[in-house]
């Protein structure tokens, strides 16, 4: 899709268009779409990391929240799944997948929410491996680099599918 087919959705078909990209969750679409028209590809990018940005905690917590484990067993929506995919978290041995299943499990309990990483480029290795740095970190610290991983998978996903 080109810029000037972005701008000309109604509000209605902007969200439809464009509500899954923060992890079907609409209303960053919602909020991102008040900033048309948008003069680039970037200032595209830029309004849907505001919206988060600006956003309630609560509402930054629940978006979050809604994020899938990397190479957990639940449903993935289909964007997620092909990042994943390309980072080779669907091929994993079970050696593998049984590391990926105990450190979700300890980021979550440690944290009380997933690991995020926006995996695009990145190696299952590379995944492990800043799986391990953060893992000790702080709290808060760790919220504000979910925070900035989420607002890179926007990026990503918004690059794939509105033409620069």
């Amino acid at each position: 899709m080109n810029l000037a087919d972005v701008n000309a959705l109604s509000p209605t078909a902007f969200v439809d268009a464009f509500g899954d990209i923060a992890e079907h969750t609409p209303w960053v679409a919602e909020v991102a779409a008040i900033a048309r028209p948008f003069a680039t590809r970037e200032a595209m990018v830029d309004a849907f990391q505001a919206a988060l940005a600006r956003a309630p905690r609560r509402d930054q917590e629940a978006l979050v929240r809604a994020h899938p484990d990397l190479a957990g067993k639940a449903a993935l929506a289909p964007d997620s799944r092909k990042e994943q995919a390309g980072a080779g978290l669907g091929t994993l041995t079970s050696e593998e997948l049984e590391r990926f299943t105990d450190l979700n499990a300890r980021y979550r309990e440690r944290f009380g929410i997933p690991f995020i990483l926006a995996v695009k480029g990145a190696t299952k290795f590379q995944i492990l491996e800043a799986f391990s740095a953060r893992i000790g970190g702080g709290r808060e610290e760790e919220f504000l680099t979910a925070l900035a991983q989420v607002m890179r998978i926007i990026r990503f996903r918004l690059e794939e599918r509105v033409d620069g």
